[in-house]
């Protein structure tokens, strides 16, 4: 197991000054639980700010050090002023409100963003000294946005993920940012990219779709010379604990008291004291309640727990004041001597009190205007071991789509969430126990360890040894020199070339890609050079390659590698059966989704389809793209045919054939006096470098992760190297 590195703003501990040095104790958190288990057993370090200011005397730092040492925790040494600015005033300041929506709690005039760059610079440094190679790096949450990008700086290999406990807003609002460009290019400095929901992931590919003009293929980005994956992780609970609390004696006993004798129904809302959480508008939506269903007073109550949270902060002070007030409107309005209709803890709670509050309901208002998942939700539903109780659930929790058998409102209509309160309370028990028991089993199953197991195994899948594709940086000199010495042990050479984006550049329609003098003469001479055989594969028809180089002496692969032809012949030969049933309903969905998607054309060959995107707007053709591949793959799933993706471009083809397979059979001895090249530009062309001999050479036009060993820059670049090679004699020096 590779060790891990843990990276998030705080280590899971409390420090403490006492008289006698400090006290260390270990925090409880949903991720200082689920990530314990990989720290402890990969032997790796949890890296983060201890949360101990400057106060702390020479003796007292000493001691904490030794102590976070015996725990492999290791501190980032953030100043008072820095923890102010970079986390109260950049990250809690600005992107918290804007990630949650909140666009009116972020300041007018955006500051601090100076300390959190060197806070994440310092958070970076802090892990390249720490960092060893093979390890494994998970950095947390929207404080540490850029650390990701500064690592990949620091060290290009490393295995870097970096999961978001947040939402990550539209693209409408996440543009605003001025650093915008800044973050997102930090975040993908990770290998792996994790959110909890869809809609998270869509959010950020539409982001680096329009605002850095990437594609996105459904879960992967292409960056020069690596590739980012991206994926969906819900992150769960440590749901044994709360079953193993919920069943204890003490605390059955305590949610029995506070039950009483039933007359009274319990609802129940814990939360931190946070703008993002709802709380007044889950008071209004109480009061509205009441106020419709006047049946329902003395005979319900609202017990809602409040953890203190920035209390330091104004804008949290004039919260709590606003909830206040609510909570005294209410009670004075409604309660008498013997009823209370609000019961309002502002306190943390144990763990055993919180489960006896969960088991004494009989409904659950989980209802933020906002929230990356939110796990209270998880929390109620794994302390009720006795299958009752509903869960009312925000539509706007990350949760929400993962648990869709609650009861789901719109925290923003005071009036419909009143009227669901009031279902929920009247449910009968068949329903109740019906709608419970599948959000127990989910809950169980995918748990906190289920979360932390999925995105590291997933991490290493992406990253692991003979798996992450090369990153070649060998460029132009290195490839020439290497031909020079191949060439002059040699006697043969194999030219392999694909044609649209390596002998030609794109162009906004198929057919304005034909070759210009230049390059007919180039193809010619080097047809012409002794003991030289020059093969084009393309994913153009045969149409358009007899058309174009038809008349020159090479052979040629139309649609890539289903149709060849040797350059003595005039027929066609088909790598496998022309005909399919799934042509027709293929070209309907294209013809559908092509009236769709201006700048957006089909290209029906012989025996694939292609759909090009190359003139539709970036992000409107991206996320277009990614809708075919998903209708496409539904309806084909029984048909031998795949799709493939190029360079905006997706072609349906049969499943099997592919450039790899144009490769001449050489004999033993024939290949060992033969130099081999093959250049390429995109994914299709991975498979012609996966199917080479060994001592091939290979190279890549342009960015991407690939197979290739060089990477060239253009179209023109490939000429320089062809004209060489044209120009030169078997043994000429071409360097």
């Amino acid at each position: 197991m590779s060790r891990l590195l843990i990276v998030a703003n705080r280590l899971p501990v409390t420090v403490s000054p006492t008289e006698s040095g400090v006290e260390v104790e270990r925090s409880s958190g949903g991720l200082a639980t689920g990530l314990a288990r990989p720290h402890e057993q990969s032997g790796g370090l949890w890296i983060g700010w201890s949360g101990a200011g400057e106060e702390l005397t020479e003796a007292q730092q000493a001691e904490l050090d030794r102590e976070l040492a015996a725990q492999r925790l290791v501190a980032v040494p953030l100043t008072t002023d820095q923890v102010t600015r970079y986390y109260e005033g950049y990250s809690n300041g600005v992107l918290w409100p804007l990630f949650h929506y909140l666009l009116d709690q972020v300041p007018l005039q955006v500051s601090d963003w100076d300390a959190y760059v060197q806070a994440n610079e310092l958070f970076a440094d802090v892990v390249a000294k720490q960092y060893r190679s093979g390890d494994m790096v998970w950095v947390h949450d929207y404080q540490l946005l850029l650390v990701p990008g500064l690592l990949r700086h620091r060290i290009p290999d490393a295995r870097i993920g970096f999961f978001l406990h947040i939402p990550f807003p539209s693209e409408e609002l996440f543009r605003t940012l001025p650093a915008r460009k800044q973050l997102l290019e930090g975040m993908l400095g990770a290998d792996l990219v994790g959110f909890h929901t869809p809609t998270y992931l869509r959010h950020f590919a539409t982001a680096l779709t329009d605002i850095l003009g990437l594609t996105v293929d459904i879960d992967r980005v292409q960056l020069p010379g690596r590739e980012v994956r991206l994926g969906v992780y819900p992150m769960g609970i440590d749901a044994g604990s709360f079953q193993a609390l919920a069943n204890d004696p003490a605390v059955e006993a305590e949610a029995a008291a506070l039950r009483g004798d039933g007359s009274v129904r319990i609802l129940v809302g814990v939360d931190r004291l946070d703008y993002t959480k709802g709380i007044p508008r889950r008071l209004l939506a109480y009061e509205r309640m009441l106020e419709i269903h006047p049946e329902l007073r003395g005979k319900v109550r609202l017990v809602q727990v409040a953890v203190p949270s920035r209390t330091g902060v104004e804008a949290y002070q004039e919260f709590r004041t606003l909830v206040d007030g609510l909570v005294g409107r209410i009670n004075g309005a409604y309660g008498t001597p013997r009823w209370v209709p609000v019961h309002y803890i502002f306190r943390g709670l144990s763990p055993s009190d919180l489960v006896a509050i969960y088991r004494a309901a009989d409904v659950m208002l989980v209802t933020p205007l906002r929230d990356g998942m939110n796990l209270v939700a998880k929390e109620f539903i794994a302390s009720r071991p006795d299958g009752d109780g509903v869960l009312v659930l925000s539509e706007f929790a990350g949760a929400s789509w993962e648990l869709p058998e609650a009861l789901q409102v719109n925290p923003y209509d005071t009036e419909g969430t009143a009227e669901v309160i009031f279902r929920a309370l009247s449910m009968d028990p068949e329903e109740r126990r019906a709608r419970l028991a599948p959000l127990r089993q989910r809950v169980a199953t995918f748990d906190v360890h289920s979360w932390v197991s999925s995105f590291l195994d997933q991490l290493d899948r992406v990253t692991g040894p003979g798996v992450r594709a090369a990153s070649p940086t060998a460029g132009e000199a290195a490839l020439r020199a290497e031909l020079s010495q191949a060439l002059e042990r040699n006697d043969e050479l194999l030219l392999l070339l694909d044609y649209d984006g390596t002998l030609v550049p794109f162009t906004a329609t198929p057919e304005l890609a034909r070759p210009d003098a230049a390059l007919i003469g180039l193809l010619r001479a080097l047809a012409g050079r002794p003991d030289t055989e020059v093969h084009i594969v393309s994913g153009r028809s045969r149409e358009a390659l007899e058309q174009w180089v038809g008349g020159l002496s090479i052979w040629l692969h139309a649609e890539h590698g289903f149709w060849s032809r040797a350059p003595d012949q005039a027929e066609w030969t088909p790598a496998a059966d022309i005909h399919g049933s799934w042509r027709e309903p293929v070209l309907a969905i294209l013809r559908d989704f092509t009236a769709r998607t201006p700048g957006s054309l089909i290209e029906a060959k012989a025996v694939a389809i292609a759909w090009h995107y190359r003139l539709a707007d970036l992000e409107t053709g991206a996320r277009r793209a990614n809708e075919l591949r998903i209708h496409l793959n539904q309806l084909l799933s029984n048909h031998p045919v795949e799709i493939l993706a190029g360079n905006r471009v997706l072609e349906i083809r049969p499943y099997g054939v592919h450039k790899g397979g144009i490769i001449p059979p050489m004999s033993p001895e024939r290949e060992a006096r033969t130099t081999v090249l093959a250049i390429g530009d995109d994914r299709t062309d991975e498979d012609l470098f996966a199917s080479l001999p060994p001592a091939a050479i290979s190279a890549r036009v342009g960015p991407g992760a690939t197979r290739a060993r060089f990477r060239l820059d253009g179209t023109s670049a490939v000429r320089g190297v062809l004209r060489m090679l044209a120009d030169s004699g078997v043994g000429a020096d071409l360097a």
